[in-house]
């Protein structure tokens, strides 16, 4: 009974003394200086890797606040002008014409140098002579014509030809697309040439040189042609007009919308002289 007593304030004494020293060594912990407190070592930076220290300052790291932020210019494009190709002028195509073949009816007909009775005469035809027929005038009563293999192409009068085909077909060639022939004698143009007005009618006179001698024997022919485009009945005419002395009168009435007009030629036996245009007056 002793022995358990005795025993039992052993064991008592000893949990004593453990739990005083216990407190003692907490209390002193506690009322050591900051420095002396052990903190756990790091790794020195040299020991960690670079991919290791970046993240972590980037994620611990702050920027200071900047104040009002800049604005961020921004680029606007400016409208381009656009191109739009303009529509091409398409080529109109040429027209074409008709190249008929004539007859001749008379037993004798003039192949002239100009579509009219007045110009200088350039060979004849016989009757049943066949001719290519390459033009006409505005009214289709004057046709050029030329012999097949032949370059040179005269005027015969449309009444002389038995055609075969429409005349109108053909390409109206006088005065654009022909022309008489020049002379190459050194004749003077007409000059002064007046026109005057009398209602329907223009009287168109003009001054000339006379023929040199050895040109005389051309006086049977006409020694001037004026040519002139006139208006009748709405439309604008071409009237050839041969004449011996510096003077015709023409009629030319109201009514066209295109002006009426002439020119003047001084006419020989080696071609023609001219021309000088006709200064045409209007109407009142």
């Amino acid at each position: 009974m002793k022995r358990v007593i005795l025993i039992s304030l052993c064991l008592f004494f000893l949990l004593s003394c453990c739990t005083t020293a216990t407190k003692e060594s907490i209390i002193h912990a506690e009322n050591l200086p900051l420095t002396d407190v052990v903190q756990p070592e790091l790794d020195s930076p040299s020991s960690v890797p670079a991919s290791t220290i970046t993240p972590y300052l980037s994620a611990t790291s702050t920027e200071p606040p900047s104040s009002t932020p800049e604005p961020t210019a921004t680029f606007t494009l400016e409208p381009s002008n656009t191109y739009t190709p303009e529509p091409s002028a398409s080529p109109s195509a040429e027209p074409t014409y008709a190249i008929l073949r004539g007859e001749v009816i008379p037993d004798k007909v003039s192949c002239r140098y100009g579509p009219g009775a007045m110009y200088l005469y350039l060979y004849g035809m016989n009757k049943g002579a066949m001719q290519d027929v390459i033009g006409r005038t505005d009214t289709g009563q004057w046709l050029l014509t030329r012999s097949r293999g032949d370059d040179k192409a005269c005027w015969v009068k449309a009444e002389f030809m038995n055609m075969k085909g429409d005349v109108m077909s053909l390409q109206m060639v006088y005065p654009d697309h022909f022309k008489i022939p020049e002379s190459n004698q050194g004749y003077r143009l007409p000059w002064n040439v007046v026109a005057v007005r009398k209602g329907d009618k223009v009287v168109i006179s003009w001054e000339s040189e006379a023929l040199r001698p050895g040109d005389e024997e051309s006086a049977t022919s006409v020694l001037y042609v004026v040519e002139t485009w006139v208006c009748r009945n709405g439309k604008l005419i071409f009237t050839p007009i041969g004449a011996y002395t510096p003077q015709v009168t023409v009629p030319d009435e109201p009514g066209c919308s295109e002006p009426s007009h002439g020119r003047v030629y001084f006419s020989e036996k080696h071609g023609y002289t001219g021309p000088t245009e006709i200064n045409w007056p209007g109407f009142e």
